[in-house]
């Protein structure tokens, strides 16, 4: 299993809208940067990621699954463009802020700290280890 981050505008759409589509998840759509179309590319069904709320809030705050794999994007005819579906696993205990990660030093290599702007970026195993630990999260979606 691999992991990754999600990173949305709570305005746009939120954790909370994210469970609101239960099982059935929804597609992560409208990615408009190659790299982060390149690592969805890579993601397989059963993959799990943070889900993360830019702007104000800056903190990671759910756990999302890799539900269907990358498929041309629903929201433009360009087929440069592609989206994977996920669905919610659980809320996190306790979100974990962008400047916590920033503070901990394990965590300075994370893309989250070195490419704050990218919006789908890759997890190690170890970040997310860690970061589970900080949110107070035993199983953290396992």
């Amino acid at each position: 299993m691999a992991y990754w981050l999600f990173k949305s505008e709570p305005s746009t759409w939120s954790w909370q809208d994210q469970l609101v589509k239960g099982d059935e998840g929804e597609e992560w759509d409208g990615v408009r940067n190659y790299q982060a179309r390149n690592f969805m590319r890579q993601m397989k069904v059963g993959d799990r990621g943070f889900f993360y709320h830019s702007q104000k809030e800056k903190a990671i705050v759910g756990i999302v699954e890799v539900i269907c794999e990358a498929h041309p994007d629903s929201t433009t005819d360009d087929p440069r463009w592609e989206a994977v579906d996920v669905k919610a696993v659980c809320t996190l205990p306790r979100p974990v802020t962008l400047r916590e990660i920033k503070e901990d030093p394990r965590l300075s290599g994370m893309m989250l700290v070195r490419n704050p702007r990218l919006s789908v970026q890759p997890v190690t195993e170890e970040e997310w280890r860690i970061i589970c630990e900080k949110a107070g999260c035993d199983e953290c979606g396992e």
